[in-house]
């Protein structure tokens, strides 16, 4: 019985204020042969996730609104569209993340996509979750610096990257998306993550660069409240299998 999913975010805080923490598979549609689907969400029903995520920086297939219907139906986990622009809105989701990549200067990502997303919103039932999203350095180009034309922030200047995100929280954003982009060399920064959490209210969300299951403890530990898996999952389906008995992950629905 496929299950009433609403108000995400306020899942998410509470899920914040309890201590438990959140985790998000990230499907790229252009990496999804529906073929194979059936199994793939068959290893993300037995996982610890949380959360479904969808997007990527550019998305050229055209099977996005059949791999939501699909998703819907063969999993209960919230379907959030984390998108790259505007073509990635899908109706079938339950929420969207709403990104300004703050770390950037190209308007394009600050609000036109945005003011174009808008009219498009208005005629769902979305969840709308406004989120600050900052790209960190991470050793190479990721698809989103390249994508998105913005240099990331020095993964050496904590201070800069806190006051991005200081300045996030300030505008209203109600999450914190801290990133080094699909497939990055490096993480973000434990030390980097923690000075942010104690310095903001508002969650945190971390991805990119997390290949191991030590991976996701330090960004834990340093203060994330949802992980994103993508690459190592799409490397590995059975990546957290090993997870299962982990506590500190707990489903946000429980």
């Amino acid at each position: 019985m496929q299950l009433k999913i609403s108000n995400i975010y306020e899942q998410i805080i509470q899920a914040k204020k309890k201590g438990q923490k959140l985790l998000a598979i990230l499907l790229d549609p252009d990496k999804i042969v529906l073929e194979n689907l059936e199994g793939l969400l068959q290893k993300i029903n037995q996982s610890p996730a949380t959360h479904i995520f969808v997007g990527g920086s550019i998305v050229q297939t055209t099977i996005l609104e059949e791999l939501m219907a699909k998703l819907k139906q063969r999993t209960n986990l919230p379907v959030v569209i984390f998108p790259g622009d505007p073509s990635q809105i899908s109706p079938q989701a339950d929420a969207i993340l709403f990104l300004s990549l703050l770390s950037g200067r190209n308007p394009d990502y600050l609000i036109e996509f945005h003011v174009q997303a808008a009219p498009i919103l208005a005629q769902t039932n979305l969840e709308v979750i406004s989120t600050g999203y900052i790209l960190i350095e991470s050793g190479n180009e990721t698809a989103v610096a390249r994508v998105s034309k913005t240099k990331p922030l020095n993964r050496e200047n904590s201070d800069l990257v806190l006051a991005t995100a200081q300045a996030g929280e300030m505008l209203g954003n109600k999450l914190i998306y801290l990133e080094a982009g699909s497939g990055a060399k490096n993480a973000v920064p434990v030390e980097m993550i923690e000075l942010i959490s104690q310095n903001i209210k508002i969650p945190i969300i971390v991805g990119g660069g997390i290949v191991d299951l030590q991976g996701i403890e330090k960004a834990y530990n340093a203060g994330a409240d949802l992980v994103v898996i993508g690459t190592a999952f799409e490397n590995n389906n059975l990546f957290f299998q090993s997870l299962k008995t982990n506590q500190k992950i707990t489903c946000a629905n429980d």
